[in-house]
């Protein structure tokens, strides 16, 4: 056994044999942000050596003060954070597997991405694909992890297909459902303490220690110095759409998910087209390189006409910043890229 994770496996709860464990399990960490590049470090330090990574963004100098995986060489680059994430943890542990994937996630990316996962950690900002995630989680019975930052405030929850009530359960019963980053921002101790509840979770499903599971809902207030452990095993619904005994998944149709999306704090509106095959960006570049100051690398194209700013990636998904009307931002989108 590798001697760099002695000090791992003189805990006695996981051992050589969890740590074989860990090499073995593959997780899926859906957002590659503050939560997401916290919990990707942890997992690929403590020997998890299958991991894919799921973001559609790319590094913007905001994120330096919390996402810990990235530099100003990446915002400056606007590197793709799912590849400047892979390279990092590469470095780190060079036996690490990671999958770099740039996508936003849809049903139809939700079913591929679950195909081998034994776990799914939730480091994303909206409730359009956490839902999506709790939907997959009790389709194809993969247990995942549920976590949320704002402010000074984070919670994290436990969820086991056929045992604990899931998320579509809690939001009929909690006020969850607006713990997404917004303009009230976010300091970064509160993401440690989270991703420290959420990874040790984690590791304890990976080395099949079901036993030690928390089994409550928690949250932290770190800046008020408040904290709530709730245990919630009576809301679960057995009418549940997503796990109740006759179940429908709601989330994983198309029908039901947005095709644009405002982009919380960050006066932006997303942009989904129908289809999603891949764009040449090189050709896109030359037609708009009279009209506004264009930028491009590999991975996207970026493209400026004072007071916007779109980045168009490959999969032909396009990021208006400037606005958060999605009418506007649609009218300016059809006018560039048609």
């Amino acid at each position: 056994m590798d001697d760099r994770y002695s000090r791992q496996i003189l805990f006695s709860p996981i051992g050589k044999e969890g740590q074989i464990k860990l090499k073995h399990k593959h997780v899926l960490i859906i957002g590659a942000g503050a939560l997401g590049t916290s919990i990707a470090e942890i997992l690929t330090r403590s020997g998890v050596e299958n991991i894919t990574i799921v973001d559609r963004d790319y590094v913007e100098w905001s994120n330096l003060q919390r996402q810990q995986l990235y530099t100003e060489a990446d915002a400056k680059k606007r590197i793709p954070k799912v590849i400047a994430a892979k390279e990092r943890l590469e470095a780190i542990n060079s036996k690490a597997k990671i999958k770099a994937k740039i996508v936003d996630v849809t049903p139809i990316e939700m079913i591929q991405l679950v195909k081998g996962i034994d776990l799914i950690m939730d480091a994303t900002d909206n409730f359009d694909i956490r839902m999506m995630i709790n939907d997959a989680s009790q389709k194809y019975n993969i247990p995942w992890i549920y976590g949320a930052v704002v402010g000074s405030y984070g919670i994290s929850y436990t969820i086991i297909p056929n045992k604990s009530p899931c998320l579509h359960c809690l939001m009929k019963q909690l006020p969850i459902s607006g713990l997404t980053c917004d303009t009230g921002g976010i300091i970064s101790p509160i993401v440690q303490l989270i991703t420290a509840h959420q990874t040790v979770e984690a590791l304890k499903i990976l080395t099949d220690n079901w036993e030690a599971l928390r089994n409550k809902l928690i949250s932290f207030n770190i800046w008020t110095n408040q904290q709530s452990s709730i245990d919630v095993k009576t809301l679960k619904d057995r009418n549940c759409l997503s796990c109740g005994q006759t179940p429908t998944f709601p989330f994983l149709n198309y029908e039901n998910q947005t095709k644009t999306a405002v982009l919380c704090g960050r006066n932006t509106v997303q942009i989904r087209p129908a289809s999603t095959e891949k764009r040449d960006l090189q050709k896109i570049a030359s037609q708009l390189e009279n009209m506004g100051k264009v930028e491009q690398n590999r991975f996207l194209l970026s493209f400026t006409i004072k007071p916007y700013r779109f980045v168009m990636f490959q999969d032909g998904r396009v990021l208006v910043h400037g606005t958060n009307d999605v009418i506007r931002a649609k009218s300016l989108y059809y006018r560039y890229f048609g």
